[in-house]
């Protein structure tokens, strides 16, 4: 059967691709950013899955008012990088798993969860962002993603957004799903987006280290209590961008130990002020051999 491996949490800011695509990594102001992520490449060379199932947010690029699914989840061969206003990232077409993506949409559906099923769209910097930070600059090394993707949207921009305690349960569905797939697959699944962030209003600029870490420390540690978190308390200590973190709590929902298994191995953790306007974490647990 397959199995999720591990999973994998980080921000999906897009200044990040746009230094990595300008090639200003090695600068003063981006140098400390990128170093955190280089215990991930190697982690990622080495723990190399079969698939990734990443959680992001569309940025009214694949969807806009018109048409928001709460839950999406991409069943396609591939999906193209979007022109978000300035040109697509110069990075490769992601390849998906329509397969495994199927068969998790019919099992998790059936567990009553209602997802949006699409078979086209292009993905925004929340996807390929993250793919960039552990797996490299595709074009030069490596020359493509090093695995299949299945991206899986969230509604975290226009209200009413899923609960932390509706995204966690949401995990445990997933994890469900892909534990009785009948191929031997090594997964990760991937929580993006966060962390203290404002883009707009009196508190633009707003960024709550001491919020951020006790996040981290919660997700960690008491995954059940962080889901238990109600809205109000992200947009009130994190800005209203902050509820990007609910998506982490789909990636934490799958681990093992949500399910009576052993606690994760924590393999990284990183937190870095600024990038751009927000606040940056990150954080890898596996699960147990």
């Amino acid at each position: 059967m397959a199995k999720i491996t591990a999973s994998v949490f980080t921000s999906h800011v897009p200044a990040i691709g746009a230094a990595l695509d300008l090639g200003k990594s090695n600068e003063a102001y981006w140098q400390p950013l990128f170093k955190g992520y280089e215990v991930s490449k190697q982690w990622m060379v080495d723990n190399r899955p079969d698939v990734i199932f990443l959680v992001f947010n569309d940025h009214a690029t694949a969807f806009s008012l018109d048409m928001i699914p709460t839950f999406a989840i991409g069943t396609a061969a591939s999906y193209a990088p979007a022109d978000e206003g300035w040109g697509p990232r110069p990075v490769p077409q992601v390849v998906g798993h329509p397969e495994l993506a199927a068969h998790i949409a019919q099992s998790v559906i059936q567990d009553d969860f209602d997802l949006t099923i699409v078979n086209k769209m292009d993905v925004d910097h929340g996807l390929t962002v993250p793919l960039s930070l552990m797996c490299g600059q595709p074009g030069g090394d490596p020359p493509a993603w090093p695995c299949p993707v299945i991206p899986f949207a969230v509604n975290v921009v226009q209200y009413p957004v899923p609960s932390g305690a509706r995204c966690f349960k949401l995990g445990q569905a997933i994890r469900k799903a892909v534990e009785c797939f009948d191929q031997d697959l090594k997964v990760q699944i991937w929580g993006t987006g966060g962390m203290s962030h404002q883009l707009q209003g009196a508190r633009a600029g707003l960024i709550n280290r001491e919020f951020d870490n006790a996040f981290l420390d919660r997700l960690i540690a008491d995954p059940v209590a962080q889901a238990a978190v109600p809205h109000i308390d992200y947009v009130r200590e994190a800005g209203s961008e902050g509820i990007e973190l609910v998506m982490w709590l789909i990636a934490r929902g799958a681990m093992d130990d949500v399910a009576g298994g052993k606690p994760p191995i924590v393999k990284h953790r990183f937190y870095h002020v600024p990038a751009s306007n927000t606040a940056v974490g990150h954080l890898i647990l596996e699960n147990p051999a």
